[in-house]
């Protein structure tokens, strides 16, 4: 006979011990929860469908007894400055927390759990030498975490917004995001209904608007109801133990000591903005039963589970991150048109996103596309910048290639470039090109210092221009990192001779750490003076629109933050810059940047929205869906394709046929004319006409006949 102990009666503790009792009734299994059976904090917890799946296959009584109390609903409005944005076809359920704890109790009780309320645990130290599995599930404060610090490794993100989890008798009749701009700040409200006669209603903000309200425990929900009275229509808030509360992200490097196994917020936690909590907790109970039931011995199992389990809660967990920090700038959102406001809060986790959306529903997407522009996708909108048009918001990403003799372009840049253009994009931009022979960061980069190179330039921009649609641009740079160097005339120089090689616009390289850069980092000029990188703009302005790359944020300690970036973008763009290229990082060694999906894009977000400046959004963007939402949201105006046209040279076009769009934003050159229908799929063409009714249906027939 197993012997199981678990510390904590949440629904993790409370679901894994009923699941584990129900699979093999030999088993003993003792619960010890501190509080009274019917003490429960907070109000309703919400569900997705795909959560709901597993718990119907492995409990149909527990799920049975929770579907008969769900508050379903399918909308997500957003209450914003005096309108109501709506998207459909979400699918969620919420449920009272106390009357989940109390199926959950029922059925430990029902299959013969010791289940031992008001009752302090033993330590899991002292537990584990009785039990053959310890399940440490006391919430995200564990002690138990605590007590074995040292092999769990946990890591406690407190973050600096102040929250209250409220509930309030009116009755939303959907998952509803309030932004009241109140005299003090924005405040955000997360509210959905859990019963016929209640909703959650929990209210948060950035400290400096809670410390502008002088918000306190006591007095909080009472301003709260003044503040946020418009919004609950006569109706009344609620309170259960609600404190001003900071949300604590936690992570371990492990969830295993020896028999003893952390479960739910224990483990880990996930932003109550993506409405995670109670479902990873409850979908870690179901993983870990189903685990110890499937694999000989304690040991393999929370192995096993623990390698099942961690990537989706990772994945959460980047997706709640994402979240939370939009809620935690929402200063910066703020100012948005609705439409775009309420897209920009949809996709903030980029979970959802508008291909996603989309699917979810159409009617909601077509309105957006036609108030972004003419009904077509985003991506493909036309966009002025500065004297130029561009005929969609897809820049080919500079790449250096490495390839030049004495500076002079030759057929590999030819290809190369060549190759965007006839792949769709609106501007393709060259790699680094050197105003000077000393400027090469290597022997074989490009340059834009002699008549030879103008004249080998030419031969490129020319076919780009009588042959693709596109344009095309040239990123001027320095690579030396001496301070002392004033080379404005080799970039005003450069300049010219950009205008002679045919060139449309001009990107001033002012990252990565090359000579602009470096004067904008403190790390490499602690006097952070940026009158030279300022000079060398005034140098390059004339005949062609500039684009000034930056590294908003070195990813060191001491380095350039997105506030400073903020400072230098608005200081660049009254010297007359036409937009900013959001890059980050490559200024010193001991970089960490944070990689992942579209990682740099809320750097060019927050320099858009707070200078009010044209961005390029870069760096880790590579599907056609990713692109579509950055612009739509106004994260950025265009968006710079890198790795992924590298992948494929023709991404842009290839974007447009799985759009569905063939208008004037996607030129297919002549030759490629007949590749603008997404070719027939392998395998044979079914027949029109069948005389033969296929066993499917005749089997439908039967059903409908009785």
């Amino acid at each position: 006979m197993s012997r199981y102990a678990v510390i904590g009666g949440g629904p993790a503790g409370l679901y894994f011990a009923a699941l584990a009792k129900s699979l093999d009734p030999t088993r003993e299994i003792t619960v010890w929860e501190r509080n009274a059976p019917d003490d429960t904090f907070g109000f309703g917890v919400v569900f997705s469908d795909e959560t709901l799946d597993g718990i119907a296959a492995a409990d149909p009584e527990i799920f049975g007894a929770m579907e008969s109390e769900f508050a379903r609903w399918s909308d997500i409005d957003i209450h914003y400055r005096g309108r109501i944005e709506t998207s459909g076809g979400h699918g969620f359920a919420a449920i009272s927390r106390m009357r989940l704890l109390q199926i959950l109790q029922q059925r430990c009780l029902d299959l013969g759990v010791d289940v031992r309320f008001q009752s302090v645990a033993p330590t899991a130290a002292e537990l584990s030498g009785e039990y053959d599995l310890v399940v440490a599930s006391d919430g995200v404060n564990s002690l138990t975490r605590a007590a074995h610090a040292e092999v769990f490794q946990p890591s406690l993100d407190v973050r600096n917004c102040r929250y209250m989890w409220l509930g309030t008798d009116r009755v939303f009749e959907a998952f509803t995001f309030i932004i009241a701009e109140t005299p003090h700040g924005p405040m955000q409200v997360h509210a959905y209904p859990f019963s016929g006669d209640r909703s959650t209603f929990i209210v948060e903000m950035t400290e400096r608007t809670w410390q502008a309200a002088d918000l306190t425990d006591e007095c909080g929900p009472m301003r709260l109801a003044e503040l946020l009275g418009d919004h609950l229509g006569g109706h009344k808030l609620i309170t259960n133990n609600s404190k001003w509360l900071r949300f604590t992200t936690v992570r371990n490097k492990t969830w295993r000591h020896g028999n003893i196994v952390l479960l739910g917020d224990a483990a880990h936690t996930a932003h109550f903005s993506i409405g995670s909590g109670t479902k990873l907790a409850m979908e870690d109970a179901l993983a870990l039963a189903a685990n110890i039931q499937r694999h000989q011995g304690i040991p393999a199992a929370l192995e096993r589970y623990e390698a099942d389990r961690r990537p989706v809660v990772q994945s959460t967990q980047r997706a709640a991150q994402a979240s939370l920090e939009w809620f935690e700038t929402i200063e910066h959102a703020v100012g948005k048109a609705p439409e775009q406001f309420a897209f920009n809060l949809l996709t903030r986790s980029r979970r959802v996103t508008y291909d996603n959306l989309r699917q979810r529903d159409p009617a909601y997407l077509s309105r957006l596309d036609g108030w972004f522009g003419d009904g077509n996708p985003p991506l493909f909108q036309p966009y002025e910048l500065g004297n130029l048009r561009l005929r969609n918001r897809i820049v080919s990403a500079p790449i250096t290639l490495d390839a030049a003799v004495d500076g002079v372009p030759g057929d590999v840049e030819f290809a190369h470039l060549v190759g965007k253009a006839f792949g769709g994009s609106g501007l393709v931009l060259t790699g680094r090109t050197a105003v000077s022979a000393e400027g090469r960061k290597t022997p074989s980069c490009t340059g834009l210092y002699t008549d030879e190179h103008v004249r080998a330039w030419r031969r490129i921009t020319d076919f780009v221009h009588s042959q693709t649609g596109s344009l095309i641009g040239v990123q001027l740079s320095h690579a030396s990192r001496d301070l002392s160097l004033r080379v404005e005339d080799q970039f005003a120089q450069a300049a010219r001779r950009a205008v002679e090689a045919g060139f449309d616009v001009i990107e001033l390289q002012a990252g990565h750490g090359n000579l602009l850069s470096v004067h904008l980092s403190p790390l490499t000029n602690p006097g952070l003076d940026r009158s030279f990188p300022l000079r060398v703009l005034d140098s390059v302005l004339g005949e062609l629109p500039v684009i000034v790359r930056i590294s908003a944020v070195d990813w060191a300690p001491g380095g350039t933050t997105i506030e400073d970036a903020v400072e230098t973008a608005a200081a660049l763009m009254a010297r007359g810059a036409a937009a900013i290229d959001v890059s980050s990082g490559e200024v010193v060694a001991h970089e960490k940047p944070a990689y992942g999906r579209s990682y740099q894009t809320p750097f060019a977000e927050r320099i858009r929205a707070d200078v009010g400046a044209p961005t390029i959004a870069v760096g880790g963007i590579s599907s056609y869906d990713d692109a579509n939402s950055i612009v739509l949201a106004g994260r950025a105006d265009l968006v710079a394709i890198g790795q992924a046209q590298l992948h494929d040279p023709s991404w842009p076009l290839h974007a447009a046929a799985s759009l569905g769009y063939a208008g004037e934003g996607a030129f297919w050159p002549a030759m490629h004319r007949a590749g603008s229908r997404r070719p027939l799929s392998a395998g044979r063409p079914r027949p029109q006409l069948s005389l033969r009714p296929t066993e499917d249906l005749v089997h439908r027939r039967w059903r409908a006949n009785g």
